[in-house]
């Protein structure tokens, strides 16, 4: 009889909590009650040995935690409460899906849909390694190891037929793009005020681009000589230093967490070492702006502002968004292929005893039912006899098997 569609993937479930319904300090509440004190394989194994799930995958971001998992039980607020084995406030606020709804959730996580940042090609790789660790502490079986494996499926289809990951929505990224439109020489001197994680990421975006002229200065000076170690010519000021510096620069990058403007006209004039200000290339990326306005007012050189890095990133994420339609009829075809894919598992499943049965039905039929008329037939006819009980049993076994798929597909 065959199987209709909800009671086949209704066990299948999902509770979530995202950016979307949740405060990201909530979030992280959440996450660390479930990964504090190295805890979390313990208390994702606790949710199996007490039967609440089948199988459990767990997956959480800085702005995401996800649990997919199979049950029979019902999924209410008291088996929210008892996830955890000292329940928190957060519990009650995890959004619950059920069947089809999961697993499309699931995949429009993994295709980046659902992200904060839409088109973030990460979010698959973190779900691949949620994935994997999951799979080694014996938590994820046949049913998730489906599931999971789809997602990863749709996701890549997703990435590769549509321009969701398209146009960089990160300023840093951006500010390298708008930096590059430029053109400035490789052998520029590359200057850096602040060494927080906005400038660790410039860093990286400069080595990659090979620029090795590079000067950062930091309120810590120790820190500062830090991100300069990874440039060959690379060295740190302290940033009282700064207004003494007779390097002068062809590209300034600015970012700090002060309050107030840090390159002022005064501290800008100090800077170019008695240099024109024409052809020098300024990027601000703090917040607020590091730069004075009356310093941009002031001199003639390329400014690239943070709010202008800002209105391009949200350009850049429209056209994204604008991509979601395409990607979403993308997920309805895995979800049409997931429900066949595991129709034709259960059905696996189902006749996993089939081979067995018949060799059963064989070794009957010649030790017992049949054992004397066997006995009585020359050498040479019991092997034939024995060559076609074994053919027979072969294609005993697969044509259930093929005729069962064939149902399946049609």
């Amino acid at each position: 009889m065959a199987v209709s569609t909800p009671s086949m993937l209704q066990h299948f479930h999902i509770l979530t909590l995202t950016h979307r319904n949740a405060k990201l300090k909530e979030i992280g509440e959440l996450v660390a009650a479930f990964e504090g004190q190295d805890q979390l394989r313990d208390r994702l194994v606790r949710l199996k040995d007490e039967g609440m799930v089948n199988e459990v995958f767990y997956a959480s971001t800085c702005n995401r935690l996800l649990l997919l998992f199979t049950s029979d039980q019902v999924v209410d607020d008291a088996f929210k409460q008892n996830l955890l084995a000292e329940p928190i406030a957060g519990l009650s606020h995890l959004r619950h899906l059920s069947g089809l709804r999961a697993i499309k959730h699931l995949y429009e996580v993994a295709g980046s849909i659902d992200s904060l940042v839409v088109g973030e090609r990460q979010i698959l790789g973190q779900l691949r390694e949620c994935q994997e660790r999951c799979r080694e502490w014996s938590l994820i079986g046949d049913d998730l190891r489906i599931i999971t494996n789809q997602a990863v499926l749709a996701a890549k289809d997703i990435y590769a037929n549509t321009r969701i990951g398209e146009k960089s929505v990160s300023v840093v990224s951006l500010s390298m793009q708008e930096l590059q439109r430029h053109a400035p020489s490789r052998k520029s001197r590359i200057l850096l005020v602040g060494a927080g994680q906005t400038n660790v990421l410039v860093t990286k975006f400069l080595r990659k681009q090979g620029y090795d002229n590079v000067t950062v200065a930091n309120r810590t000076p120790a820190r500062a000589r830090q991100l300069a170690a990874g440039f060959a010519n690379g060295s740190a000021l302290a940033f009282d230093e700064l207004d003494t510096y007779t390097g002068g620069f062809d590209v300034l990058f600015v970012c700090t967490a002060a309050s107030t403007a840090t390159i002022t006209p005064e501290r800008f004039s100090a800077l170019l070492a008695g240099e024109s200000p024409a052809g020098k290339i300024v990027v601000d990326l703090g917040v607020p702006a590091d730069v004075a306005e009356e310093t941009v007012q002031g001199s003639d050189f390329t400014y690239i502002s943070i709010e202008h890095l800002r209105s391009l990133a949200e350009q850049n994420m429209d056209f994204r968004r604008r991509e979601i339609e395409v990607a979403q009829s993308i997920i309805a075809r895995h979800l049409t292929e997931t429900e066949t894919l595991y129709q034709t598992r259960l059905i696996e499943r189902a006749m996993s005893e089939v081979p067995q049965r018949i060799k059963e039905v064989r070794h009957t039929a010649v030790n017992k039912i049949f054992r004397k008329e066997l006995a009585d037939l020359d050498p040479e006819t019991r092997e034939l006899m024995d060559r076609m009980m074994t053919y027979m049993e072969k294609r005993c076994i697969g044509i259930p098997m093929q005729v069962a798929r064939e149902a399946v597909v049609r």
